[in-house]
Formats: structure tokens, sequence, C-alpha cells
């Protein structure tokens, strides 16, 4: 008797080794896909090895900026997972080059090749922002709907998780300072969503379980100020620090100077981020286009932060904690 066992799909995964993508491939991984990473440095995506089974997750070279790279990572696939965005620009990784152009090249790749696409955006997406992030990430929207109509699009707000840009800096600031920077006054409003979740929603739309041809819009279950994530995270690292309003005139100057540091701490246009808030739409949330929507209940912050952020608080409190 001959048994015919089916070959899993191949789903390739661009930036599959950034912060959100090591996530994604997890979830891919357990759903038994096999996964191709497919990133700028292979060498740097070996962390992503022991996500999965033996040869179930195969690192390829591809920049988004070379469409020859692109379309050979989609090559045989049977999925496109775009993920790559940068936070700010440095060298040769411009907004433009990666956001725009970049998820452009990605959407004419996986239709050349008849492939269906999973995006990823961020919240504040907008063409007429001030802020050059997030007018490319909207340009990439939109040349991803343009080029694929049925493509599921999504746009989380900020995302925390083990290796985040956000909670991970300043928890890491107050270490060191006494006070702790409030852009604007802390006013601006996030909704913070923990990155598995984005990962399992992104998940779902490969199994097919997403309308597509839609936008949603990804946050946790609290809305909070800049302010109150600042006071949500200083206990659990058990720390005390001033937190200082710096208006946003002044806070513009100073990223003006810092924007040209490597590794910039602050930039004019995160500057200019801040000054909209970061939260679902009340149209998304009528529509049924967030985590709930899909049938995905949020983590909260409270139940998170304190299982990646333990190792900023001093080491006698560390001790304490622990041996109670």
């Amino acid at each position: 008797m001959t048994i015919i066992t089916e070959t899993p799909r191949l789903i390739t995964v661009f930036g599959a080794s950034g912060f959100i993508g090591r996530h994604v491939v997890r979830a891919l991984a357990k759903r038994g896909y096999r996964v191709r990473a497919a990133v700028r440095r292979p060498d740097l995506a070996l962390h992503l090895q022991p996500l999965g089974g033996v040869g179930q997750i195969m690192a390829i070279q591809a920049n988004l900026r070379y469409r020859w790279s692109v379309e050979r990572a989609v090559e045989g696939a049977d999925y496109v997972i775009n993920l790559v965005g940068i936070l700010s620009q440095s060298g040769r990784q411009r907004f433009a080059s990666v956001q725009d152009f970049g998820a452009r090249a990605v959407a004419e790749s996986a239709r050349a090749a008849g492939l269906p696409l999973t995006h990823v955006s961020a919240i504040g997406a907008d063409l007429n922002s001030p802020s050059n992030y997030a007018r490319t990430k909207a340009r990439g929207e939109k040349a991803v709907f343009e080029t694929l109509p049925d493509s599921v699009v999504f746009r989380p707000s900020i995302v925390f998780g083990p290796e985040d840009k956000f909670f991970n800096r300043f928890a890491a600031l107050a270490r060191i300072s006494p006070f702790l920077p409030l852009i604007g006054g802390g006013t601006t409003k996030l909704q913070p969503v923990y990155v598995d979740d984005v990962a399992e929603a992104v998940a779902r739309s490969v199994d097919g379980d997403v309308a597509r041809g839609r936008v949603y819009e990804l946050g946790g279950p609290q809305v909070f100020t800049f302010r109150q994530c600042m006071e949500e995270m200083l206990p659990v690292i058990g720390r005390k620090r001033l937190l200082l309003s710096v208006p946003f005139s002044v806070a513009s100057m100073q990223a003006a100077v810092l924007g040209l540091l490597p590794n910039a701490p602050l930039t004019s246009d995160q500057v200019k981020l801040l000054r909209s808030d970061n939260v679902v739409s009340g149209e998304a949330e009528s529509e049924g286009r967030t985590l709930p929507g899909l049938g995905i209940v949020p983590e909260t912050m409270a139940a998170i932060l304190p299982s990646y952020l333990w190792r900023y608080r001093p080491a006698g409190q560390f001790t304490r904690t622990f041996a109670a």
C-alpha cells in the first residue's frame, strides 16, 4: 500500500529575523508550515532555526531594494508575508526604499508568481501625515492594494514583547537616568499590542481564516497615554523615576541633533508621529477589523511586561522577588 503524504505549504516571510518576524515564524512553524525566511543577512537569522523542526525553516538572502532577490525569494512558495519596516533611516535603509518601493516590489513579485499576500503596516499610516514614516507606510499599503487587491493588511499599534524597542528602551534608560522624558507631556494615546497576538493574526491570514482585501487594525485591550505606559512600566522594573514633560517644540530641537547620531535615540520624524494618537479607529472596531473581530483575545500589558522586564530590576529586588 502506498501512503501519500502532502508536503506542507511553503511560506516566504520577508523580514523574518526582526522582532515581529521571529514570532510570526514560530506561529507558522507550530502550524506545520515550512518557512522561507527572506532576510538581508541570513547569517544573522540562525536564531530562527530552533523555532521549527529539522529543515522546516530555511533562510534566503533578499533585499527589497533589489527586485531580482525578491523574485527569487517567492519562487516556488505558496504564500507571501511582508513584515519589513524601519523606525528610523540609516545608510541605504530609507523609508521610501523599504516601506514604499519595497512593499511594491514584494506585491508585484507575489502577483507574478500567483501568490496571496499578507502585508504588515502600522496604525497611523496616512498619505497626508507630516511624518515620512507614516506617509511611506501608507504608500506601501496603496501599492499593495493596487497590485493585489485581495491582500490582507494589518496595522498594529505599538508592539510590545521580549525584544521590543519601546519598553526595553525606556526600562534601560531608567537604569541610568533619574527621569524619563515625556514628549509633548506624555498625552499621546497608544494601544500597545502583544507581539504574539499580532503573529497569531498573521498566521490566521495564512490559514485562510481572515477575510481578504481589507485593512485590520490591531491594538491591545486598553488605551494608555504615553505617561500611563511609563507609570505601568516603572513598578515592574522596581524603580521610581521623575516623569519630565518635554514640549514638542523642545523635543523637535533635541531630535534635530540626536537624529544625527548612529542608532539615533530620537528623530524629528518620531516627534512628528507622537503628535497623533496611535489607537484603533472607531470604524475598525464597528466593522470587526480588530483582534477580537478575528477571534483573538488580546493580552494585557500587566500580564506580559513582568515576563521580560524583570531583568531591569535592581539586583536586590530581583533576588527578593524570586526568593518569594
